[in-house]
């Protein structure tokens, strides 16, 4: 268990960071009033009800909660069956994990997620308004799927004997 440390820590701290951020853009950011901070970035509060880009809205809090904790529960799943040297796979499902429960959190207690971070430029826009959780869920994928291409190169080739 001493193992999973640093990767259960690594779960708490997305989250307070995550709520943190969510509750500093709730009292302080107006709703859907996008704030320029640099030419591709700005700021933009909004609800999502549903999951990834608004999918599944028509399921209600309950079935959404539902799903969010059989992921959950299926990462946790992934993530006990990963082997200890696997770091960067272990990472990635604390990051995938902590997201995930963030944005649990604000639907079990909101009834949708806060989102506020949007990607642009004069002609064009990111598919979505995303938050913090977003991100680490998006970074935790791609460092399990980063893990296993390091694994393939890892694994010995058979000889040609």
């Amino acid at each position: 268990m001493r193992s999973w440390s640093p990767y259960a820590l690594l779960v708490v701290a997305a989250i307070a960071l995550d709520q943190w951020i969510k509750h500093l853009v709730e009292t302080g950011l107006p709703f859907q009033e996008k704030v320029d901070l640099v030419p591709f970035l700005a700021l933009f509060r909004t609800y999502n009800t549903g999951i990834a880009f608004s999918m599944f809205s028509s399921f209600g809090d309950t079935g959404l909660v539902v799903i969010a904790v059989l992921v959950v529960t299926f990462v946790l799943y992934l993530a006990t069956r990963t082997p200890s040297g696997h770091i960067i796979a272990r990472t990635g499902f604390a990051l995938i994990i902590g997201g995930a429960l963030g944005n649990l959190i604000d639907r079990a207690v909101y009834g949708h997620v806060i989102d506020y971070i949007l990607f642009h430029t004069p002609v064009w826009s990111f598919a979505n308004v995303f938050n913090l959780a977003d991100a680490f869920i998006s970074v935790g994928a791609a460092l399990v799927v980063f893990d296993e291409l390091i694994g393939w190169r890892r694994e010995p080739t058979p000889s040609k004997d």
